[in-house]
């Protein structure tokens, strides 16, 4: 058995509002929305992200995951630049000591948003 891709669904309370987030600021495209599902599908790139409201027998005030999504990107300090006065940040732009450049940001759900330069890792 070979994995393909991954497919999170997240929760939202607004579906409009998170589409805008994630178009606006952070630059995906809404591939398809659903009205009556409370359901989008966003992507950039190779990464797709769906949103929907909660199912009915799950009690949702906020963001309910507890680990963040983990973004492998070319420029991390133009994205950086462009988002770091206009979002919640959740730790300011660093390299870290294993040679990785990386931020985070909270969405407007709550969610956190990791973002790393790309093959930055070091060989050990």
């Amino acid at each position: 058995m070979n994995y393909k891709s991954l497919n999170p669904i997240l929760y939202t309370k607004n579906l409009d509002q998170t589409i805008q987030f994630y178009t606006e600021k952070l630059g995906f495209t809404c591939v398809e929305k659903n009205k009556a599902l409370n359901w989008a599908l966003l992507r950039s790139g190779t990464i797709e992200i769906m949103f929907s409201h909660p199912v009915e027998s799950i009690a949702f005030e906020t963001a309910q995951f507890t680990g963040s999504l983990y973004f492998n990107i070319d420029a991390v300090d133009n994205l950086w630049e462009s988002l770091k006065d206009n979002v919640k940040i959740c730790y300011e732009i660093e390299t870290f000591e294993w040679e990785m450049r990386e931020f985070a940001i909270y969405d407007n759900n709550g969610y956190v948003l990791q973002y790393k330069t790309k093959n930055c890792f070091r060989t050990y």
